[in-house]
Parts: C-alpha cells; structure tokens; sequence
C-alpha cells in the first residue's frame, strides 16, 4: 500500500478519478513527482519483501506476484520521463536527474536481490513439472535470464560495481538528450532577403515568416532545426549558401566543444556498457544485448549487413552518380557536396517521374492523414475512434481517442500529439501511459501515444504533410497498433514488449498500405476541393518508391554499422570521435566527408534511447515487413483472413512467444530477403 504522506494532496498517489483512469495531467505539478517516486518505491519494495517471506516458491507466488509487483509506480514512470521527452523544461530535466537514480537503484535492489533470484531458480528448476502455458514459459525465461544478465549471480564487490556503472550510464544518457535538444533549440537562422529563399514552397515560406514573426522578427523568415523546418530548406532552397548553414547546424549538433558537446559523453558511455558488459561476463555490449534478439549474435548482424551493403552500395553509386551529373548539367556544380544532395535528387526525381513533391501535400491535410490511418485500421482489424475532450493532456495541441473493437468492447485510449515545440524532443516514437495486462477475469486496457514533429498549420492553410510525413505517422500508428490490439496476460510479455528486430515489423508494414490506391482513396483528398488524388499520381508515387533506394539503404547501413562498432569492439581503440567515424564509414561514403560533422553526437537511438547495439533492427525488420506485406498483396490489401490472422498472431501476441513461432504461424514459413530486395530495386523480377 503507498504510503499515507501527501495521499491526498498528490494527484499521482491517489487513484485517478478521470475517463479510463487516465493520467490526470491538468493536476499534477512537478513538485507532485518526487514525492511520488519515493512513496511508489517503497510500496513496491513492501510487495517484494512480502514475496520472499512466503515459505515455497511456485510460479504463482513468485514469478506471477514480481510481474505484478511496482505497477502504480511503472504508471508514474510512464507519465514522468514521456512527459521528459514531450513536454519537457528546465524543472522536469532536474528531476530526471534525481528520480533517475532512485529508479536505477530500485530495480539493482531487485535484480541483485539473492533471496529473490534464489526463489525465481527453484521454480525455473523445475519448470519442466509444471504443466506452464506458452506464455507462462516465456515468462519464467524471461524473468530468469533477466536476474542472471543483470547480475544476480556476481559476487558482493562486483555487484557493487555494477550498481555504480547503472548510475552513471542513466546520468550519462539523460545529460547527452538533454544537450541535443538544448542544441536544437539554440538555432535559429533569420534571412531578411526574399533573393535568399526562392525555390522554396508558399507553405515553407509562409511557416517562416510566421515563426519569424513569433521571434519578435516581423518581416523576415526564420528557420530552425526541427524537421518541417530544415527539411524543406535542404530539398528545395536554391541558395547553395542556406542550404549549407542548416546543413551545418544540424550535423554539428553536440560537436563544438562547447558546454553542450556530447564527444565525451559518447567515450564515457560506450566506455562503461563496455566495462558492464565484461562484467556479467560478455565479449562486449553487442554480444550481452544480442543474445536476447533475433539476431542472437554481432557476427550475425555484420552477416546481415554487409550482405546488404554488397547489393546496395553498386545501386548507391549509381545513384550519386546520377545526381552529380545533373548538378553539373544545371548548375556547372563540380563537386556535388552534401548540402547539395536532396535538393538535386529532388530536381532528379521531377525530371525522372514528373512528380512534386508539393503538388502531393494538398491531399495530404493531417486531418484527413489522421481520418485515413483510422480508416484503415478500421477496414483491417475493425477498428474505431472517438475524440473525447473530457480526457486529460499535457498539451492543447494533443487530442485523445477512445479506441473500440469491431464488436465494440472499448480498446485502449489513444493520445496523438503533432508538432514540434521547445520542450519536444526531434523526431516521431509511439509510447504508453499504460500497459496491457489481464488480472483474473479483468483486462486492463492500454493508454497509447504517438508523438511526431510535423508540418504546422499556417495563417492560410492546414497542415500539409509531405509523402514522407505521410509515411511516418502510418509507421507511428503501426506501433500504436502493437500496443492497442495487445492481448496478453503479463504487461512484460505484451504489446510492444518484443525483440526490437521484431519491434519494428508492426510499424515499417503499416507504411506499405501508403502506396496502395485501395488505401489512398479512403483520405488522401484535395484540401481545398475535396478531390481523391488522381490516380496518375498515385501511380508517380509507386513508380518513384524506389526512387534513390541504393543510396538510402547505404545511409541506413551507415548508421547501423556505426552503431555496432560502438558497441562490438573494445572502446579504449576509439580516439577522436570523427577519425573513429570516418574509419568506420568509409565503406558507406559516397559524398565528400565535412570534417566539422558528426552523426554520433546527436545519434540519440543509441545514446539515449534503447537501440544500443539495435539499429540494425530497422532492416532486420523490412525483410519481415516486405515478406509479411507481399502475403496482402496475394490475397488482397485488405483481406479479411489475412488481416485477422495478423493481429492474431503478431499485433495481439506481444511477446508471448519467440518472434520467429509467432512469425511463421502468421506467414506459413521462415521469413525471406526477397521481397525486400526486389521492393528496393536491389534485385529485378
């Protein structure tokens, strides 16, 4: 029971009294949340302690009550550090460094708890007597393999160690995010001369001079580091000098030496998984964090990868080539640099296809994206959604959703929140309130989120989301899927509780019905005029997906090898930062390199989110989406069968059970490369 001390007065000690018990966001203050950490600890604390003075251990008693154990507290974690990542400021970044710490400690107090992991190896022992369920099994594993990769059987010297290397990398990592998005902020570029911006669309220019104007700049355009702002500089700018100083700002991030350089920050951290890792007695923190993963092994994964980049980096230069060539055919550009690249390839692209990128964003209004992914949802698994304002956000710009089934039992709660903002960290995740869970007869539904960085409304029109944009809130709500339709028992083993190579196969299939007429047709409808797309353009679409395809498989595969050197080798080989950078992306480096630059000073998916030792998930997991999708192609986008069978045994199952069962009972066999490498234009037939 949580203790009494400001039960009363603390919104998050108390139960919520709102819609679905939803987070009460309007109530809580940040001074609420350290109270609330300390009380929920020690109730969680009091749970565990109550499981080791039960006699026997069973499964029930032990493995069952952990799983149980610490949920108010999981729920304040939840709301905390996503509102860290959303809607942050100078106060919650304070307390993420002090809750942070406590959480570490906590969760070291149980994982290195002897009695308890004596307990835990007495059921797991004798697992094989006790008749257990699929996924009560995978749970035993789990809760097993998790004590023992996280210390459980260390000596006391070396479990104090431990605690002290936990430490450290939870400061580390909330300090380098901090700094991205404290050097994201920073940046601002005012232009005053009209000459200085032509090429650039009526939205782009519009959005700037408006956020000029919210600077105190009347009259001139302003441009930032968040996407919709850079990326339409970078694309269709014809001012090789703009283009070069966003591109500049962006790729610096974190590098200049300053208060905010994050070099360090990268040894420090790649450092101490490394010393982790050789302490649970691992080669590095790629074998220690593989070993769990499809993938299973470093070796496996520079397998996957180079076999990748041996069939893409001929296409890639192919492509490099092509856009230098007509750089110089236009602009008498000798040196294509890589400033000049999407703005060329975007010229490529209208010379090669006839398609513009801006004439596709009038279909494209974020109400009607929105209205086309619950469309979607709805023809697939019998999905739909219902705004209700009497739920509470943390933000006027977030709308909420009851979600109901197709027999209309209600769902999950789905928050959307859209655009950027000073306290919202770069980029586009899906994340929980609140997991899924069974309790007897009782499921406890889920509270789901998916916040992106999109194009805002201007003075004269809606949002007008890019194809790009378009693609990444289906890959969001793909997520958001995983999470709402789960169906398990066990909040660990549900939802998005997966391998993070299979993670992603929810998601990345979700962006496939994009390029669909079926789909396209339910939303994608002219702003102005309600017009459906035409259907040449849908056809431009297709014929240009695999537009580029070499080069943006190699930038992928750029990233995932750099990831896995950081993490599959001894990190006292690393010097400096850009020399260790340079040596590692030799293979994938097709453009000259910009010395002042670095891709790991601001390459948050490992540095500060979970994909440390991961990244190559993202391919991993477009050989499953490519391979999954060409089964919808044979039996139709929106199959019934097809669509049932999914949600059943990918969306629903969690991690119930191994990826690669849950796989091949959706698909029939084993995934194979070859619908992807011919999606990619990698291979013809």
């Amino acid at each position: 029971m949580i203790p009494s001390i400001d039960y009363m007065s603390n919104p998050l000690l108390s139960a919520f009294h709102t819609p679905f018990t939803t987070a009460p966001f309007t109530e809580i203050s940040p001074n609420h949340f350290q109270p609330a950490f300390i009380a929920a600890i020690a109730a969680a604390k009091k749970e565990i302690e109550a499981i080791k003075a039960l006699p026997l251990p069973s499964f029930e008693n032990t493995v069952e009550a952990l799983e149980k154990s610490g949920k108010h507290l999981s729920v304040i974690s939840s709301i905390f550090f996503n509102l860290n990542s959303a809607e942050t400021n100078d106060e919650i970044q304070k307390l993420a460094r002090e809750i942070s710490p406590l959480l570490t400690d906590y969760a070291n107090d149980i994982l290195l708890d002897q009695e308890l992991f004596q307990r835990i190896s007495q059921v797991f022992e004798q697992r094989a007597q006790l008749s257990l369920s699929p996924e009560q099994t995978t749970l035993l594993e789990k809760t097993y393999k998790s004590f023992v990769r996280n210390g459980a059987q260390l000596g006391e010297s070396d479990a104090a160690t431990l605690r002290k290397l936990d430490q450290e990398l939870a400061q580390l990592s909330l300090q380098f995010g901090e700094h991205v998005l404290a050097e994201t902020n920073k940046f601002v570029h005012f232009v005053d001369q009209m000459t200085e911006l032509e090429g650039l669309p009526q939205g782009a220019l519009e959005a700037a001079a408006q956020l000029a104007a919210e600077k105190g700049q009347e009259g001139q355009w302003a441009f930032t580091l968040d996407y919709p702002s850079y990326i339409p500089v970078m694309t269709y700018a014809q001012s090789r000098d703009l283009r070069k100083t966003l591109f500049m700002a962006f790729n610096t991030k974190c590098a200049k030496g300053d208060a905010l350089d994050n070099q360090e920050i990268v040894r420090q951290l790649v450092t101490l998984k490394q010393q982790r890792a050789k302490l649970l007695g691992y080669e590095s923190h790629a074998h220690f964090t593989l070993e769990e993963r499809m993938a299973k092994s470093p070796e496996t994964v520079f397998e996957f990868l180079n076999s990748l980049l041996e069939k893409a980096k001929p296409k890639a230069a192919l492509d490099v080539q092509e856009v230098a060539e007509l750089a110089k055919k236009l602009d008498q550009l000798e040196v294509l640099e890589k400033w000049d690249f999407a703005y060329y390839s975007e010229l490529l692209k209208k010379e090669k296809y006839a398609l513009d990128e801006e004439e596709l964003r009038p279909y494209f209004s974020l109400e009607n994206v929105i209205s086309g992914v619950f469309a979607t949802a709805s023809r697939l698994f019998g999905l739909s959604f219902v705004a209700n304002s009497e739920i509470q956000v943390y933000h006027p710009e977030v709308t909420a959703y009851e979600v109901y089934d197709r027999d209309n039992q209600f769902l999950s709660v789905f928050y959307a929140d859209f655009f950027p903002r000073p306290g919202k960290r770069n980029g586009a995740w899906m994340t929980s309130y609140r997991g899924q869970f069974k309790e007897g007869t009782k499921d406890h539904r889920p509270h789901i989120s998916i916040v992106c960085n999109f194009t805002k409304p201007t003075k004269t029109s809606p949002s007008l989301l890019t194809f790009n944009e378009v693609t990444t809130l289906f890959h969001e709500f793909g997520h958001a899927l995983h999470g709402m339709l789960a169906r398990g028992v066990y909040e660990s083993l549900s939802g998005t509780s997966v391998f993070w190579d299979f993670v992603e196969l929810p998601s990345q299939i979700f962006e496939n019905w994009c390029y669909e007429k079926e789909c396209l047709d339910l939303f994608a409808k002219h702003y102005q005029t309600g017009e459906i797309i035409p259907a040449v353009l849908v056809e431009k679409i297709k014929k240009a997906a695999n537009f580029q395809q070499g080069y943006m498989t190699l930038r992928q595969l750029s990233f995932a090898l750099l990831d896995m050197a950081y993490h599959s080798q001894d990190p006292s080989q690393i010097g400096e930062i850009k020399a260790f950078e340079k040596e590692i992306l030799k293979a994938t480096e097709l453009l000259p390199s910009v010395e002042a630059t670095r891709i790991s000073t601001s390459f948050s998916h490992i540095f500060q989110g979970g994909y440390a030792a991961g990244y190559y998930s993202y391919k991993w997991a477009e050989v499953l989406d490519a391979d999954a999708f060409e089964l919808f192609q044979e039996k139709g986008v929106f199959n019934a069968e097809t669509s049932l069978s999914f949600e059943k045994n990918i969306l629903s199952a969690g991690g119930s059970e191994h990826p690669s069962l849950l796989y091949a009972r959706f698909r029939g066999r084993e995934p194979k490369p070859d619908a992807l490498l011919k999606r990619s234009g990698l291979v013809v037939g």
